[in-house]
């Protein structure tokens, strides 16, 4: 399995934050989770998560409820951020690229390679689905979040969330996994 984020970059803050550690910290993985599938590119998760970090502990203070919805928020709006600066410079974005995947512990290479086929074209159908269904999937059902987490992350009514969510998972369906 892929190392977590906070095992490649080794602790993102001091410890004279505690009360960021205890309320941001344990959604790291998930912040680096969200970036990468509206990235498509591990690098650039990174600097997206980094920069989210520092805007978080910068901003913690004013914290009110839930820090996981919260986090995802900065790092949806960093991400955007970055690509509306790409966009204005005439850069093209980068398609999703889906993730090498490392061989399971199923014991046998046939097992392991379908595995990794699936996961491949699993990686490729959730890239290929629009940046708003895509990251509305990905809340949903990656990183379990609620319909009402999700519709304050991504800045819309539920009823857009619920709509979101059925058109990726028409389009998931209608992919060839």
């Amino acid at each position: 399995m892929l190392r977590s984020f906070r095992e490649r970059t080794g602790p993102a803050v001091p410890k004279r934050h505690p009360e960021f550690e205890r309320l941001v910290l344990p959604h790291l993985d998930a912040a680096y989770n969200v970036a990468r599938w509206l990235a498509g590119d591990p690098t650039a998760a990174d600097d997206i998560v980094q920069e989210a970090m520092l805007r978080a502990l910068r901003y913690h203070q004013g914290l009110r409820g839930d820090a996981k919805p919260w986090l995802l928020r900065i790092v949806r709006n960093v991400f955007y951020a970055r690509l509306d600066a790409r966009r204005r410079a005439g850069e093209v974005p980068l398609d999703g690229i889906g993730l090498d995947r490392l061989p399971g512990a199923t014991g046998t290479p046939e097992t392991d390679l379908d595995q990794s086929q699936r996961s491949q074209a699993l990686d490729r159908a959730i890239a290929g689905l629009p940046e708003e269904l895509r990251e509305c999937l990905v809340l949903r059902e990656l990183e379990e979040m609620t319909y009402k987490e999700i519709a304050e992350i991504v800045e819309v009514p539920i009823g857009t969330v619920m709509s979101r969510l059925f058109r990726a998972r028409q389009l998931m369906t209608g992919a060839a996994l």
